[in-house]
């Protein structure tokens, strides 16, 4: 008598749970949006660039999302890789500041470009304080606090 083979069917991310075309639901609700929103390209976006955030220099495991230069175009040369911190700093902010990456703000700048610029202000001299004289002296300031009464 023959035993029976059992096959284990995995999807591609080694999740057993199969929904559809051999894939589980999160890979395929990313196949279906490659195909949708990306034409097909986002696998080759996240290829492309090593599938890293091309703005931080965070080289930890991270999410990463593929963002479009230009909305609704989807043009391998038009479309970057972002971790999900930098795309929301992109797409979400009101307010562009300088101390964001030069990627990050020409990013930014495409998405919003009637938005407004948040300049950070350097209240640092380089010119050194002139030594002043105080306003009172400690022998004023006893005489007015007993005066008072304090």
């Amino acid at each position: 008598m023959k035993t029976a083979l059992k096959r284990a069917m995995l999807c591609r991310c080694g999740n057993s749970e199969i929904l559809a075309l051999g894939l589980c639901s999160t890979c395929y609700t990313l196949k279906r949006q490659d195909e949708e929103y990306y034409g097909g390209l986002r696998e080759a976006v996240l290829d492309r660039d090593e599938r890293r955030c091309r703005t931080c220099s965070n080289l930890k495991r991270q999410k990463l999302a593929v963002h479009h230069r230009v909305p609704g175009v989807s043009k391998l040369e038009l479309m970057i890789t972002l971790c999900l911190g930098c795309h929301a700093k992109v797409t979400r902010t009101q307010f562009l500041q300088d101390d964001w990456p030069e990627l990050l703000r020409t990013l930014w700048r495409e998405q919003h470009p009637a938005g407004h610029e948040q300049t950070t202000l350097n209240f640092k001299s380089a010119i050194p304080l002139l030594l002043t004289e105080p306003l009172f002296n400690d022998e004023e300031i006893c005489r007015l606090v007993r005066r008072k009464g304090f």
